[in-house]
């Protein structure tokens, strides 16, 4: 969640400004609890299309959050508390749990491995079933929810991480208007960075869709159990050090 501040915005040109902003966007999209988020959306898809939509929906949905919450920061100077930002991170750590066993609830529905239970003349059986393929439950309207999840995870994204963004860049750039550019562009190099990772962590699943099960469910609770494990720990750890509760 932290922006990493190793140079004053402030301290360049305009276009160098603008410039570091984009690179820096690309570099916020790396933090761990936004790739154990989008791991598990893209984890449901087998296209490589398909799975860098998921990563522009919530790169749209970050910087959306984060251009209208920081404006209001910066054109008011308002002021965040940190038990404000904490309560924040909190609900970024309770997302991605959610996340995690969202994701791990799909992979026992789907297990291919399962029973049928049959009643004959009054008598209750099962009868043990084992598919080599994928399950054949698609559904069709499955392309017009693909951006709800991953815009909405985006935008608690980005209202997490939007005070320290925004305050950084205000105590660096004296224009105003310089500085919602400065927070639009670090929105679009946070769509471009995620988008790419999207594709970079969806190719073992669309290589091993169809032909590889066991790898391709391997890949998806991997998924499922990174985000569940670094949701508890961020959680946790909010709440033990700020004493939340």
């Amino acid at each position: 969640m932290n922006l990493p501040a190793l140079i004053n915005p402030g301290a360049f040109p305009i276009w160098a400004t603008m410039g570091l902003g984009f690179v820096l966007g690309l570099r916020h999209a790396l933090d761990p609890d936004h790739l154990a988020a989008v791991s598990t959306l893209v984890s449901e898809e087998r296209s490589l299309v398909r799975s860098s939509l998921v990563g522009a929906s919530w790169g749209l949905g970050h910087t959306l959050s984060l251009v209208g919450f920081g404006s209001v920061i910066a054109i008011f100077r308002l002021t965040i508390t940190p038990r404000w930002s904490n309560w924040l991170e909190f609900a970024v750590g309770c997302m991605l749990v959610l996340l995690g066993l969202n994701v791990l609830r799909k992979l026992r529905e789907t297990s291919p491995v399962h029973t049928h239970i049959h009643e004959h003349d009054g008598v209750v059986h099962s009868h043990l079933h084992f598919h080599l393929g994928q399950p054949s439950h698609a559904h069709g309207h499955r392309t017009l929810r693909l951006g709800g999840r991953p815009f909405v995870v985006g935008i608690v994204h980005g209202l997490a991480g939007t005070a320290a963004v925004t305050l950084m860049v205000v105590a660096a750039i004296p224009s105003l208007v310089v500085t919602l550019a400065y927070l639009v562009i670090f929105g679009l190099g946070t769509i471009g960075g995620m988008v790419a990772m999207s594709v970079l962590m969806s190719l073992p699943l669309a290589l091993a869709a169809g032909r590889f099960v066991r790898l391709e469910r391997f890949v998806r609770l991997a998924a499922g159990l990174a985000s569940l494990g670094f949701g508890v720990f961020l959680a946790w750890d909010v709440r033990a050090i700020q004493s939340l509760f």
